[in-house]
């Protein structure tokens, strides 16, 4: 489903090529074992398990050039963190549900799971990559081996697996790794942000004017930016996970640094060729070529 195979731009951080979607080694598994609604994300209902009619016999789109033009734009967004390809080469050894029907209702029930594991694999692998989080670093390393080997344990095993309980314990780690992050680099700044509001996890800050804003080292976690501007803002080292920036408006925005941003996030929103992106996310093709 994801837009990221088809970005442009040269992925320049090699140390998470395994967190991103490649649809080539995957059997479709996001057009078929998830669920979708008619919506203004996508132009039809799809029950779990059902294969979408645009899902060819190679497993390939048939309609990827237009997703957005015909109604998919969820479709467009959506990221596995190249959970598809593991769970199709390594879970099941390359073994595909039409080919080996037996085997699609669990390989669609354990694809979710594999989803979050992966998820917590690219924020883990981030922030090893963060100098001032290094007092948590024997923390994050012991949690990404961890994480990494839940998700080469059997089928069976990962239909057993607390998720939620593993999520909430590194998610904890994420939660200092930002604190650590954000305080140093408040530290550093010669001239501070005046006034900045104070933001906490799940602000609702849909529609919400911020241009030009300066929210550098804020706390955006979960935040609801949904159609919200912020062109023009300054977003270096904010914390962004899990903020909903659909139809949020980067244009021209500086997310250089920012902590925990995603490409599914990026995919969501409006940017143009001015905004600014952390070198391990890439420009989405579907925003503007033109800047001020």
């Amino acid at each position: 489903m994801s837009e990221n195979h088809e970005n442009s731009e040269a992925y320049p951080d090699k140390s998470r090529l395994s967190l991103r979607a490649d649809c080539e080694n995957c059997f479709g598994l996001c057009c078929v074992a998830l669920p979708f609604a008619a919506s203004a994300d996508f132009a039809i209902d799809k029950g779990a398990g059902q294969s979408c009619h645009n899902l060819q016999s190679d497993f390939r789109c048939g309609v990827h050039n237009s997703l957005r033009q015909l109604g998919f734009r969820g479709c467009t967004v959506y990221d596995c963190f190249g959970a598809g390809q593991k769970v199709a080469q390594v879970t099941f050894g390359g073994h595909d549900w039409r080919q080996f029907p037996g085997t699609a209702k669990q390989m669609f029930e354990v694809f979710p799971i594999m989803r979050q594991l992966h998820e917590l694999l690219w924020y883990l692998t981030e922030a090893m990559t963060l100098p001032s989080a290094h007092p948590v670093h024997g923390e994050l390393s012991l949690a990404l081996d961890e994480t990494e080997r839940l998700t080469r344990l059997s089928p069976d095993s990962l239909m057993e697996l607390d998720v939620a309980a593993h999520r909430a314990d590194v998610n904890a780690l994420h939660l200092r790794t930002s604190e650590l992050v954000r305080a140093e680099a408040r530290r550093k700044l010669k001239n501070p942000p005046r006034r900045q509001r104070t933001f906490g996890r799940g602000v609702d800050l849909i529609g919400a004017n911020l241009r030009g804003a300066d929210l550098r080292c804020a706390n955006l976690r979960g935040a609801y930016l949904i159609a919200a501007d912020l062109s023009g803002a300054d977003l270096r080292l904010a914390d962004l996970i899990g903020a909903d920036f659909r139809d949020t408006d980067l244009s021209g925005a500086d997310l250089t640094g920012s902590i925990f941003l995603t490409q599914a996030q990026l995919n969501a929103a409006k940017g143009d060729a001015d905004t600014k992106l952390p070198t391990s996310l890439s420009r989405p093709t579907h925003w503007s070529t033109s800047g001020t």
